[in-house]
């Protein structure tokens, strides 16, 4: 039995889940874990709060709370609105768990003995108004590379990558220009890696060809040794007495939970967490933004512990969501919370649209609320959602809901049929290519194809053939329950229970939707439409909240 881990880049316990998050990073990784085990692989997905690092103790202190009680609150909320989106972990931790803080002093002190890891005096930004060392975002600036303003010290949004140093700072706090002030700290070698990290990337045929081809130029422009010590509290401990009150900097442990929330999880299931690891393929699915951290850092940390744990088999890496053709921006309130827009419509509408125009690339995509409405309109509702009702509800009126005898097929029921014997291989390789987005368009197609061939042979006429129109509609619809299962799960349970279907759509193997299952004599459920049309005067009304 093949095996899979499957992450999604943590999210950040500081603050509620937005449309942007889900569109790149989680709904992908949940779709294609739940393809995978229903496609026969022993596949568990993992995911964690981000607990560290200085926006958070910004934040916490702004709010008088210690920062234990602030993540401990977006942990919870994060997990909710995941959970009513469809999105199924099957563990979801935190990266200030009692397993990742060992794991990580672990991880150092091995790469410590493997001589990747050295101290040295830096000079630092101190603010002399609020008495504190600065790091990370505490300090803004101009990028060096992109020249992008507004920029953090530890990571340039516009370009993606890491500034060796910021320019023009200010403390983020006070707005005033920082002083600079000596402090020692600790250096992972990345420089150690560059030979190692481009033998991985040629290696990996999984990994995009566009972004290994611009990882790659980043090693050969020469990488710099990674600044691991942040002079603050909030963090995992240094585990050196030379440490007192510093912590690893958030990027240095975070991905590092990737490992140790599968190993809780596998270890307490009574499996050996670290054999599971190395035997499946290893998914990590980001965003665009993130690509320097998870192609250098990551791998060069697990090839410097001696390749303890694998490395990525694959980083799907997607674009960012723009919001009616602009970016998405939670200050100026252009931007959709998840729990909000959930409270309007039902998860798989929101599941359908976004699967729908995220493309497996770096390209961004743009929600816009008259394409979501025109999408769901038509294609979910009066494509999927018409032939499913109209093949059942007629099964219903007709034939009191019993699949009927057949007769001599005519060629366009053997061409109906064809159709979903080829049904399963037309789609298998897009989803195991991370193509989603094409994946279901062919499951669109596909209801197509039996929407028209519904329209030709008109059963309602009575006519020669009607029975078999009627037994091959309801199969389609069986396959098509099944396909859709890791996109929309709730309306694939829904369709399931009204063909008559015993036991669980999850539990079927994926490979039977090109199987005709449905024999003459099984009586079906209850039909009923599965969708509601959106309306024109809504989505005006939910356009008009935006920047306000």
């Amino acid at each position: 039995m093949k095996k899979a881990i499957i992450t999604s880049a943590l999210p950040y316990a500081n603050g509620e889940i937005h449309l942007g998050h889900v569109a790149s990073t989680y709904l992908p990784a949940d779709i294609t874990t739940r393809f995978l085990k229903l496609n026969g692989t022993e596949a568990y997905y993992f995911c964690a709060s981000d607990d560290f690092g200085t926006p958070i103790l910004i934040q916490s202190e702004k709010e008088n709370k210690t920062p234990e009680e602030y993540v401990k609150v977006w942990n919870k909320r994060d997990y909710e609105d995941f959970t009513s989106f469809g999105i199924e972990f099957d563990f979801f931790y935190r990266t200030s768990s009692p397993e990742n803080i060992s794991f990580v002093q672990e991880v150092f002190k091995k790469l410590q003995a493997n001589g990747h890891i050295y101290e040295k005096e830096i000079i630092q930004f101190y603010c002399n108004v609020d008495k504190k060392f600065l790091p990370d975002r505490y300090v803004l600036g101009r990028c060096p590379y992109c020249k992008a303003e507004e920029q953090y010290s530890d990571l340039c949004e516009k370009c993606g990558r890491v500034p060796a140093e910021i320019e023009d700072p200010k403390c983020s706090l006070c707005k005033n220009p920082p002083t600079k002030e000596k402090t020692r700290h600790y250096f992972f070698k990345l420089t150690n890696f560059a030979n190692e990290l481009n033998q991985w990337l040629e290696a990996d045929s999984n990994l995009q060809r566009d972004v290994k081809k611009y990882v790659q130029n980043w090693i050969k422009e020469g990488l710099v040794d990674w600044d691991i010590t942040r002079d603050m509290n909030w963090g995992v401990p240094i585990p050196l007495d030379s440490a007192k009150g510093q912590v690893f900097y958030g990027w240095f442990d975070n991905h590092l939970a990737y490992i140790s929330t599968a190993l809780k999880f596998l270890n307490d299931k009574g499996l050996d967490g670290k054999n599971f690891w190395n035997a499946a393929d290893i998914y990590h699915f980001i965003g665009k933004d993130i690509v320097y951290h998870h192609y250098l850092f990551l791998p060069a940390m697990r090839i410097g512990i001696g390749n303890e744990y694998k490395l990525p088999d694959y980083i799907p890496t997607r674009g960012h969501l723009m919001l009616q053709s602009k970016k998405i921006s939670k200050s100026r309130n252009w931007y959709i919370g998840l729990k909000d827009f959930l409270g309007i419509y039902p998860t798989d509408y929101l599941r359908f649209y976004l699967a729908l125009i995220t493309p497996y690339s770096q390209d961004d995509l743009n929600f816009d609320w008259e394409e979501f409405a025109s999408r769901i309109n038509s294609e979910l509702i009066g494509n999927i959602g018409n032939f499913v009702n109209r093949a059942l509800g007629f099964t219903q009126k007709s034939m009191a809901g019993v699949v009927p005898n057949t007769t001599e097929f005519d060629q366009s029921d053997k061409e109906a049929k064809e159709k979903i014997h080829n049904f399963s291989s037309d789609l298998t390789s897009l989803m195991e290519d991370n193509s989603i987005d094409k994946a279901l368009k062919k499951i669109i197609e596909f209801s197509a194809h039996f929407n028209q061939y519904f329209q030709k042979k008109e059963p309602w006429k009575g006519g020669v053939g009607s029975n078999n129109c009627v037994f091959i509609s309801v199969n389609a619809v069986r396959s098509l329950a099944i396909s859709l299962y890791p996109f929309l799960p709730e309306s694939s349970k829904r369709i399931w229970t009204q063909i008559g279907m015993s036991g669980s759509v999850s539990e079927q193997p994926w490979s039977s939707i090109s199987e005709i299952k449905i024999m003459e004599g099984h009586k079906i459920g209850t039909a009923s439409p599965l969708f509601k049309k959106i309306e024109a005067s809504d989505i005006e009304a939910n356009k008009a909240k935006l920047g306000k």
